[in-house]
């Protein structure tokens, strides 16, 4: 990716017009996975913030419909006329693209053990991402841009919802060849029956799901990290893949250093031009020997992509979860992570996200929201609290961004509070993107105006209410003792839960009465304390 700068996190707190944006800167293993393999083998089929200005003006960030960028880009269909109020870098929000869902998975994992999950793994943007949106898909790489909104019940607040869509997956045939390395974990408590060799079955299903000119490396670690079967072109050669398969057995503890190490030396020795190279970590990323240190095990991650282009998708497993290294593992690789946490999600996964994401659709993808300051008095992004970048870096392509593939879907929700008597622009959303193969940077916008408001979020369309409950869950669950959420036009755990039956009604979306099973169990656990949320 050449010299990449490295975001600056911080919290996220609402932003003012006299604010310094600087503030809102965002600041059993594979258990899950094994119960999946019989549903797996007949369920997958096989085949194929910035700066405030130094006098308090406004700065302009967005240029003008028609006017150069000044760095060659490519900007994509109509572009919408930029108010003349142009926002100060008060009023701007810049964040990296996120695709991840492993902090809902693991929260409903833990909810239905009848735990609570720690708030600091709770991130809103993947309890919101976690979610099908409706939203109008572009016919090539990139995306589209879709911005609407709707009133909360607390006086001038409302709900602004960002949504991002890339184009539809293509068929199986037109997608790259993918060089994929499985780095499995394998410690001990594999070794209960019922587990391993269940994984052993997904692991089979997988390779029956890939194409023949796709290629297969296996790489397991306990105590150690071994290659049991190099890059492998599979052809005429799936059956010695499920031979290796079959010769996974179980070890000690987790050295998810050496796994780490292992599994990105065997992708980068079996690297290939033009090919989808990723390194796909299966693991309750628990290291409890050999090298833990985090940032050592980051920097293998870090180099491979910058060197290599070689990506990461981390799966994680396991009760006890290390969420926090999973997440930054993903980000150091450019790839994303999720949580397998039954039957249902393995085959959500491996028939579904993992051959969605051997294809790309976009680079470093960024996205810029601002505000018009004559109708915006206060704005808070709802979570993606370490996928700030500043705002002035929105188009330095040196700065990292997300990579995000076919069939994906952003959701980026505000909270906005209008000025009284407010008309007019609300806010611009813009998205910048690198083309994954000329690496050209295209843009695209959409924009928001007053007037479109809907006059309450409960009317809104079902897929804004979802939105909604999804994000008031999140912010429920990192309250942590507040009597009621700091999210405008929250509502108890029991009547979200309530609205999601609903809309799990209307919509027949199993997803989405998921979500309501799991607000259910987290009203009955009282999350807050002694129900203080019920």
């Amino acid at each position: 990716m050449g010299n990449k700068r490295t975001r600056t996190a911080a919290g996220a707190a609402a932003s003012t017009g006299t604010r310094a944006a600087g503030r809102r800167r965002l600041a059993a293993p594979l258990i899950a996975l094994a119960a999946a393999g019989a549903v797996l083998l007949t369920g997958c089929g096989a085949g194929g913030g910035g700066h405030s200005s130094a006098d308090g003006k406004a700065r302009r960030s967005l240029p003008l419909p028609g006017q150069p960028t000044g760095d060659g880009t490519q900007r994509d269909g109509e572009q919408p006329d930029t108010p003349e109020a142009t926002p100060s870098a008060d009023y701007l929000s810049t964040f990296a693209l996120d695709v991840d869902t492993a902090s809902y998975g693991y929260a409903r994992s833990a909810l239905a053990s009848g735990r609570t999950p720690d708030p600091s793994t709770v991130r809103p943007e993947e309890f919101v991402n976690s979610f099908h949106q409706d939203y109008e898909r572009p016919a090539g790489n990139g995306f589209s841009v879709t911005v609407d909104g709707a009133r909360a019940d607390d006086d001038r607040w409302s709900l602004v919802r960002v949504g991002l869509a890339t184009r539809a997956p293509e068929s199986e045939s037109s997608r790259p060849p993918a060089n994929l390395t499985f780095v499995v974990d394998v410690s001990g408590s594999m070794a209960e029956p019922g587990r391993l060799d269940l994984a052993r079955a997904s692991l089979d299903v997988m390779t029956d799901r890939l194409r023949d000119d796709d290629a297969v490396a296996l790489v397991t670690f306990s105590d150690e990290a071994r290659t049991v079967l190099p890059m492998t072109r599979l052809g005429d050669h799936r059956d010695r893949v499920h031979r290796a398969v079959d010769r996974l057995e179980p070890g000690e503890s987790t050295n998810l250093g050496a796994g780490v190490r292992t599994g990105y030396a065997t992708a980068v020795e079996g690297l290939r031009k033009g090919a989808t190279n990723r390194v796909v970590l299966v693991s309750d990323a628990l290291a409890n020997t050999g090298d833990t240190d985090a940032d050592s095990i980051l920097e293998r991650v870090s180099t491979a992509r910058r060197e290599h282009g070689v990506t990461l998708f981390g799966v994680g497993v396991g009760s006890e979860y290390g969420d926090a290294l999973m997440e930054r593992l993903a980000d150091k690789g450019d790839g994303h992570t999720t949580y397998v946490s039954g039957r249902d999600d393995a085959y959500d996964v491996f028939c579904d996200q993992l051959p969605r994401n051997i294809d790309l659709t976009a680079r470093d993808a960024k996205a810029q929201v601002a505000f018009d300051p004559e109708t915006v008095e206060r704005f808070r992004l709802i979570g993606y609290d370490d996928r700030a970048v500043a705002d002035e870096d929105f188009r330095d392509d040196r700065v990292d961004g997300g990579e995000v593939g076919p069939g994906h879907t952003v959701t980026a929700l505000y909270a906005v509070r209008t000025r009284p008597g407010a008309s007019g622009h609300l806010a611009t959303a813009t998205v910048r993107w690198l083309d994954p193969a000329t690496r050209a940077p295209h843009e695209e916008s959409g924009r928001l105006e007053t007037g479109s408001l809907r006059s309450d979020v409960w009317a809104a369309p079902p897929s804004f209410q979802v939105t909604a409950v999804a994000a008031y869950f999140a912010d429920a669950l990192r309250s942590d003792g507040a009597r009621r959420t700091a999210l405008p036009g929250g509502r108890p755990l029991g009547e979200l839960a309530s609205r999601a039956r609903d809309l799990a009604r209307a919509t027949g979306d199993k997803d989405v009465a998921a979500l309501a099973t799991a607000l259910g169990q987290a009203d009955h656990l009282h999350v807050c304390g002694s129900g203080c949320l019920r």
